[in-house]
């Protein structure tokens, strides 16, 4: 029996780092509001559709709930996502990519997103390298810039 719950608890904790691993955070300078609207900018100035703005605290307020800043934008472009979908339809579930904006408990501002390495884990995606290699650099650009 002890084996087992050795064995539970080593399982349970690869899914925790797993989890972990496949999200990228990477903290900003400003608020959650200035820097979603800073990462549509730049979003949109690198020719990406922006597809959906959705306030998770505005949404919450509606039910009469509190929530800290949160904010989910939803971009992208066909031009990289149907390729990527070729090579492994059911990796539209997590298409258009995603950035989630918002603001942790100690007041600080996150931007976070899929590692693109997850996806193609997930989804078993072969023979896009290139094209996840693509999406992850430009990922990597967008939350940079709008951190700063």
């Amino acid at each position: 029996m002890r084996w087992v719950i050795v064995g539970l608890a080593v399982l349970l904790a690869s899914y925790t780092t797993q989890a972990e691993e496949s999200v990228v955070r990477v903290g900003s300078q400003h608020s959650v509001q200035d820097t979603a609207d800073k990462f549509v900018d730049i979003a949109q100035e690198k020719g990406l559709n922006v597809f959906a703005r959705v306030n998770h605290q505005a949404n919450a307020a509606k039910v009469d709930m509190a929530l800290r800043p949160t904010e989910v934008i939803v971009f992208g472009n066909p031009k990289v996502g149907t390729p990527l979908m070729v090579c492994a339809q059911e990796v539209a579930i997590d298409l258009p990519q995603k950035v989630l904006v918002y603001e942790d408990a100690e007041g600080k501002t996150w931007l976070a997103y899929n590692d693109p390495s997850y996806l193609k884990e997930r989804h078993d995606i072969n023979g896009c390298d290139e094209i996840l290699n693509k999406v992850s650099g430009v990922l990597g650009t967008l939350v940079k810039s709008a951190a700063q």
